[in-house]
């Protein structure tokens, strides 16, 4: 089959590769539409530590169930569409028994530290896919763990009907975090230097919207954060009325380093918190897409064949589109 490869850090190029066959309790699934997301140029550049290389990246994807594999329980079938949830988890080590396998110790996920689905065909557990509705496309499908991701943000910081959020970055994850805050209830500002983005945050029901976050006058009862730049995250934090809450969603690198006030944390009682990828979300966000509560129209930019998967990174690497996906079947899979 047809697959993009990652050799090394900045060697990536399509070629072939074996097909995959389905070990215990596993499907092999036709790949239908896989987005990409800044995992994925992390892992081209080598700077995501868990990835093994070589490797066929591709971790947001949506297909058909084509082979079932042996012991696979519940009644699976070939044609049955799915989408995927990437994550691989241990299940023994003390997060996991705890409940928080998106922390397990020996976290692993399909794209990311195994092969994914920048391909005609991948293997995944069971038991990490979901059917899908006719009524979704591929491309939909696809969306459902980006979603997921932001399911369990908006559970990280909680919102209640009326509040005052400001959400930093109008890319796909912002605008994501965006409707599903407004769905709850919120009123939603909208930060974003890149000017060309804002409209669509507009179009999706901000309140307001802005270039620069440092312009605005605070008060803010929350804040996310999804760029991972320092000083965006410093400017969200500046922002928050006393007893704020802070969401640090975007990836940052792990080197980065932030400067707030101790003193304020303490005195204002603000709330910092995180939101590592998918924890017990991507069922109900595969719920939230299925009913129509997102609005992929105004997020799927650009759509791509399998050949072509280096433009297509290149065009989220610099910006110019916003959710880029790969159709490894063409337009029509």
């Amino acid at each position: 089959m047809r697959a993009a490869i990652i050799d090394e850090p900045g060697s990536i190029r399509v070629g072939d590769v074996p097909d995959p066959v389905p070990r215990e309790r596993q499907l092999v699934v036709k790949v239908g539409a896989t987005g990409i997301c800044g995992t994925d140029v992390h892992i081209a550049d080598g700077h995501f530590p868990p990835t093994p290389y070589p490797i066929v990246p591709g971790h947001e994807f949506a297909g058909e169930v084509v082979e079932v594999g042996p012991d696979v329980p519940g009644d699976w079938k070939v044609g049955d569409r799915v989408a995927v949830d990437p994550s691989l988890f241990c299940g023994y080590c003390t997060p996991c028994r705890n409940g928080h396998g998106n922390l397990c110790a020996n976290w692993g996920a399909t794209g990311d530290t195994v092969d994914g689905a920048f391909a005609e065909y991948v293997a995944v557990p069971s038991a990490n896919c979901y059917r899908m509705p006719e009524e979704l496309t591929w491309q939909q499908g696809a969306l459902v763990e980006p979603v997921s991701c932001a399911v369990h943000g908006v559970r990280q910081i909680g919102v209640e009907a009326g509040e005052r959020f400001l959400v930093i970055g109008a890319g796909t994850m912002g605008l994501l975090m965006q409707q599903l805050l407004q769905r709850a209830g919120a009123q939603v500002t909208v930060a974003d230097r890149n000017a060309s983005r804002l409209p669509r945050a507009e179009r999706l029901g901000a309140v307001a919207t802005i270039e620069d976050a440092a312009e605005l006058e605070g008060g803010f009862d929350a804040a996310v954060d999804c760029t991972g730049a320092a000083p965006a995250i410093e400017t969200a934090f500046d922002k928050l009325r006393r007893g704020g809450r802070l969401l640090v969603f975007g990836v940052a690198p792990a080197e980065a380093r932030i400067s707030l006030s101790p003193f304020r944390i303490y005195n204002d009682e603000i709330t910092i918190v995180g939101s590592m990828a998918v924890l017990h979300s991507f069922g109900p966000a595969l719920d939230l897409m299925a009913m129509g509560a997102i609005n992929s129209d105004e997020l799927l930019t650009d759509a791509l064949p399998l050949e072509e998967f280096g433009k297509a990174l290149e065009l989220m690497r610099s910006g110019a589109g916003l959710k880029v996906q790969v159709l490894p079947g063409g337009a029509d899979a």
